[in-house]
């Protein structure tokens, strides 16, 4: 198996961005992505419209460079979660970066994916509708490059899959990765021998190959014993290929041993690519947050991961937020609070508040760190609630917010400004949620 291609196709690259999409200044409204990036805008003079998403350029090239480091160093592949961002500007940028393949969590990803032209893909869920799974087998019968994995758990969801593909055609196996969840999760083969049972339906079926097992062990990452609950379920998933190669239960070909999530991706590493199956591994994690980061949840876990590893010179430098949603002071309607133009309709708050992370004086030019003791309380619609001193804050100024867990912001947004370290608009990139 080769690397993905590294040019992907947006069919509306070329279309102007008009008024629906939210933060763009009326300067370059009509205009197509090439020529706003021609006009050389800054996101501080140039009159855009606040609220407004932003991407560091700097920092994801920085994500890129540390997380490409980490896999040469341990020795792992990337099929990276593309539902963080949508974008296949950015999983171009993954892919260029050494991408294995990609990752989805529905078949309406899948979709999207494939009019982009990527044709390696771990769904990391299964498929249950027949529609769904016809869907699939067409473009596996219209396409012999496309590689496609999804995941099983039930002998009743492999052979409902394997009747549908039987009526349409198809002349090869679909690929299938064996699920493994824990007690109190949600999907998955709770133990090696239920394992063993799904396993073996599965190599019944000569409409299905079994190619490898999968797991989330970032499922508990947050959990005070989450890292011995993640271990528990890659120790599994290690289980249960040695025991489905004793019982010559995998197709043909090297086997995928593969976690997900972005807090716990080295312990996966670690697990997965130190045990002898006795078969031709590929260890691939799918991490999705890495590249934008985000200054709350993951910058947390982030932090345990490197006391995980202890020193290591090629990983210094480590993974940073590029991510922010800029506004405006709106008014400061009583001491200790003001209130910020911006809401849960411009920044996501499902793994915790955003956080006040720049700030820019009217008039000024210079980005600033926020005076301490500032939080973000509350979110309307439109509106944050900032508690804290506020007297060095005036009705005007703007406000960089970082975010805890990107994902629910990119999906507020069909398209954010990438800048430069000096805030000059050089790119936007459009999202497809």
């Amino acid at each position: 198996m080769t690397k993905e291609s590294l040019v992907l196709r947006d069919p509306f690259d070329q279309n102007p961005l008009d008024w629906t999409h939210k933060g763009i200044p009326p300067v370059a409204e009509g205009l197509s992505r090439a020529a706003i990036r021609d006009l050389n805008l800054h996101l501080f003079t140039d009159d855009f419209l606040f609220p407004t998403a932003v991407l560091q350029q700097p920092i994801l090239e920085a994500n890129s460079r540390w997380m490409m480091n980490f896999l040469r160093r341990f020795g792992a592949d990337f099929a990276p979660h593309g539902k963080t961002t949508m974008s296949p500007d950015l999983m171009n940028m993954q892919l260029r970066d050494g991408a294995w393949g990609l990752t989805a969590a529905t078949v309406h990803h899948v979709r999207a994916y494939r009019r982009w032209g990527i044709r390696r893909i771990i769904l990391a869920n299964q498929l249950i509708g027949d529609g769904e799974t016809r869907w699939i087998a067409r473009e596996l019968l219209d396409d012999a490059d496309f590689d496609f994995y999804c995941l099983v758990d039930s002998a009743e969801a492999a052979r409902n899959i394997a009747a549908c593909l039987r009526q349409q055609g198809l002349k090869r196996p679909l690929n299938l990765l064996l699920e493994v969840g824990a007690k109190g999760g949600r999907a998955g083969v709770r133990s090696v021998d239920q394992g063993m049972e799904v396993a073996a339906a599965v190599a019944g079926l000569p409409e299905l190959a079994l190619r490898g097992v999968e797991t989330f062990e970032g499922l508990f990452q947050t959990a005070p014993d989450g890292d011995q609950r993640a271990r528990r379920m890659l120790d599994m998933v290690v289980a249960l290929a040695g025991r489905c190669v004793q019982d010559t239960l995998f197709a043909p070909g090297e086997i995928l041993l593969t976690g997900g999530g972005s807090g716990l991706f080295d312990l996966a590493t670690e697990i997965l690519a130190n045990h002898d199956v006795g078969r031709t591994v590929r260890v691939v994690i799918r991490s999705g947050c890495y590249l934008v980061h985000d200054d709350g949840m993951y910058k947390m876990l982030f932090e345990k991961l490197r006391r995980r590893i202890g020193p290591c010179p090629e990983l210094e430098g480590g993974l940073k937020s590029a991510l922010q949603v800029w506004a405006r002071v709106q008014s400061k309607p009583e001491p200790g609070r003001m209130i910020c133009a911006l809401g849960k309709r411009d920044i996501g708050e499902d793994c915790g508040p955003p956080m006040l992370v720049g700030r820019l004086k009217r008039g000024d030019q210079i980005v600033q760190p926020p005076p301490p003791g500032h939080v973000v309380t509350g979110l309307n619609d439109q509106h944050a609630y900032v508690e804290g001193p506020c007297e060095d804050f005036a009705i005007g100024d703007l406000v960089a917010f970082g975010v805890s867990h990107p994902c629910t912001t990119f999906d507020k947004w069909r398209s954010l400004l990438v800048v430069d370290g000096d805030h000059r608009v050089i790119d936007v990139i459009r999202t497809y949620f």
